[in-house]
């Protein structure tokens, strides 16, 4: 696969596909520039090669051209974190971005307006796409988060640059990563599922079961299983519709040598808030009036046990509801083993939008391998499916 280092990009204009779809609050200031950071790397190598970079992004889901998504609202914390000026332009195409890429130098860095403030970005609109190529000499996708879309900045754009288009650094870390997870992984392969419904995680667990070795689920998905196996479940979250299904994915798991480890009990309550009345006991026993909302004593050091023999961990997925101080030790309690496994060697990778807001909310950020910035695009690779925005710039 080609990357940044197959290119010179002195005198080049690179054209790169950004994901700094970030959140801002009432005054328009970024709350999270994790993804703005994440870029920094392959556009700092281009412009050290003597090279300039033209960013393209979208924000948000502008139903017309909406100013809240506008992404001059960036360019300040684009700046800080580049370290270097960086210019807009108030259109993606046209002449406004025509002109303002023709006075672009060496050195310096160029920021198209919002993507979708185009329809033809999201239809993948192949007339649009040739027109953004018409900017760049060389196109970069650096933009994970939204590899999973067909749209035209990030596959469709992809032909009109034949010999001349590659992966970012932060897209061939996510390529790596999940490579390392689902093809080259040290044996014992651990993944943790967790959230809150079977539905949502069943072609992941199919696509995973002849990968792994350990197969850990938490979460309130938990009950299904627990339920379809003849324990009783209170009023905790189930999918009655998906026993049949918990069943087989158990039976299949069995078949295939994947130990399944539940959890053996939870932290229950009287009502769904961090206020409410709570107790302990085991997973199969919850009265009747009372709700499971996180993993309990025992069930901690079970999956702390299997994660800490893992040599290969991927986590999607809490073990509660996190959001609440009194039903997240269990998730906490499972990111210091994760964290322990790491420092002892393993390779653990964290993706799926709540499991990746959990390890910054505890700061375990730096203490696993690697955590994706891409949920959708991290959950449909570990379902085996080809993402477009990879597969065009494999593709010759």
């Amino acid at each position: 696969m080609k990357t940044l280092n197959d290119f010179n990009f002195k005198n080049k204009k690179a054209l790169i596909r950004v994901d700094f779809n970030v959140p801002l609050n009432d005054g328009f200031k970024v709350t999270d520039d994790t993804r703005i950071k994440s870029a920094k790397p392959s556009i700092i190598k281009i412009l050290e090669d003597g090279g300039s970079c033209i960013l393209m992004s979208h924000l948000g889901r502008p139903k017309d051209k909406e100013s809240e998504f506008s992404l001059k609202h960036i360019v300040d914390r684009v700046e800080d974190i580049m370290g270097v000026e960086v210019k807009f332009a108030s259109n993606c195409i046209g002449e406004e971005a025509q002109n303002a890429v023709n006075n672009l130098e060496a050195g310096q860095i160029l920021l198209l307006e919002n993507l979708r403030y185009h329809k033809e970005e999201e239809a993948g609109d192949e007339t649009f796409a040739k027109e953004l190529a018409t900017l760049g000499d060389i196109y970069v996708n650096d933009a994970f988060g939204t590899a999973h879309r067909a749209h035209a900045s990030t596959s469709v754009i992809a032909q009109f640059f034949p010999e001349k288009k590659c992966f970012g650094y932060l897209m061939e870390q996510e390529i790596k990563s999940i490579a390392k997870v689902m093809q080259t992984g040290e044996k014992p392969v651990c993944a943790i599922l967790g959230g809150a419904k079977v539905s949502s995680k069943i072609t992941i667990i199919d696509n995973i079961l002849d990968k792994i070795d350990h197969l850990i689920i938490g979460g309130g998905m938990t009950f299904t299983f627990i339920k379809a196996q003849g324990g009783k479940i209170g009023n905790s979250l189930v999918e009655d519709d998906k026993l049949t299904l918990a069943k087989e994915i158990l039976e299949k798991a069995k078949a295939k040598n994947v130990e399944v480890h539940l959890p053996i009990d939870a932290i229950i309550a009287d009502a769904f808030s961090n206020d409410a009345r709570t107790n302990t006991c085991d997973v199969d026993k919850i009265p009747d009036g009372w709700m499971g909302l996180d993993i309990g004593p025992n069930t901690e050091a079970l999956f702390a046990q299997v994660v800490l023999k893992s040599k290969t961990i991927l986590w999607n997925g809490p073990l509660g509801v996190f959001e609440m101080p009194n039903f997240a030790k269990g998730t906490i309690a499972l990111g210091y083993a994760i964290a322990e496994a790491t420092e002892n060697g393993a390779f653990s990778l964290v993706g799926g939008g709540d499991s990746v807001a959990a390890v910054k909310q505890f700061g375990f950020e730096n203490k696993v391998s690697y955590v994706s910035t891409g949920g959708g695009a991290m959950l449909e690779s570990l379902e085996g499916k080809t993402l477009p925005g990879i597969a065009a710039i494999l593709e010759n």
